[in-house]
């Protein structure tokens, strides 16, 4: 996650070392696939927005480029804004509720309360609500505090433009972000009566960490079983979490981890990644949780999981 925390993409190319262009797009890299990831809400997709900014950018001719960071995060923008088309019509498609692919963050991302809420599940789902330009707008405007010149270049706009834009875009996610950022700590605590609740099957347990008007959305993608609505209220989400987890054959654990900026379970069945459940938290009570089963969304916390499990 930008410039000062872990990215867990590849090198696009096995170029030396010592060539200016792969030194700047390495340097650059974490800022480049974040940027990718919080317009797509996919790290597979952002991963292929990465190649193809790298094919594009050693074609560039250096000598013609003032500010690197800068031609960067055009290409990177525009192969995104490019991207976000081929997935509004995948989602229209999708089976039950979309959720963001889960990112599994270095626990540093978590102590940056702005960073961490940027990549959060929550505000991933409410820049979905903005137009493609918006959100680039939004995103290398408030994420990463890029001048509007820099911004008007990368999506093709004028800046005065860009500043009508950005201020859209932050009245309309100030209107529906979270109202308080909640600590790592009290995120983890929650957690951890959830996970004692879950592995007990206390109902009662499970009911004294969740707020009355909780939501629960679950993404199975269609291949792995969900709710295809959003669950509401306190006891109807309990219920379903006992009753699903009642109806599995085999052990169903859970572990703690960092997703998305804030602690998250990892659910496993018999040993198997079965799902990743983040939550969002206000008054240390879970208002909102965030489960994703669909196994084509699971394959980077698979590989990784092993690495920053908690």
């Amino acid at each position: 996650m930008t410039d000062r925390a872990s990215d867990p993409t590849t090198d696009p190319a096995s170029a030396p070392a010592t060539d200016p262009a792969t030194e700047s797009f390495v340097a650059h890299r974490n800022l480049l696939f974040t940027v990718a990831y919080e317009m797509l809400g996919s790290a597979a997709d952002a991963e292929d927005v990465l190649q193809e900014t790298w094919m594009r950018w050693v074609e560039v001719d250096l000598a013609e480029v003032r500010e690197h960071r800068a031609y960067l995060v055009r290409i990177t923008t525009r192969q995104a804004l490019n991207r976000l088309c081929t997935l509004s019509r995948r989602k229209e498609a999708y089976v039950g509720p979309w959720l963001p692919e889960p990112l599994l963050t270095a626990p540093d991302v978590a102590q940056d309360a702005e960073l961490a809420e940027s990549v959060s599940m929550a505000l991933m789902l409410v820049l979905e609500t903005l137009s493609p330009t918006e959100r680039a707008v939004f995103v290398l405007r408030e994420v990463f505090d890029l001048g509007y010149d820099e911004i008007a270049a990368a999506v093709d706009k004028t800046p005065a433009a860009v500043r009508q834009i950005a201020h859209r875009a932050r009245r309309h996610v100030d209107a529906r972000r979270p109202r308080a950022v909640v600590s790592a700590s009290e995120t983890r605590a929650a957690l951890e009566s959830f996970q004692r609740a879950l592995a007990t099957g206390d109902l009662q347990s499970l009911l004294d960490v969740l707020a009355p008007e909780v939501v629960l959305l679950s993404d199975g993608g269609g291949i792995k079983q969900a709710a295809r609505r959003p669950v509401l209220g306190a006891d109807k989400v309990a219920r379903f979490i006992l009753g699903g987890a009642g109806k599995h054959a085999g052990a169903l654990s859970a572990g703690l981890t960092v997703v998305n900026g804030s602690p998250a379970l990892v659910l496993y069945l018999d040993g198997e990644i079965d799902g990743v459940m983040a939550v969002r938290l206000e008054d240390a009570r879970i208002t909102s949780l965030y489960y994703v089963r669909n196994p084509e969304k699971l394959t980077r916390v698979e590989s990784e999981t092993s690495l920053t499990l908690r």
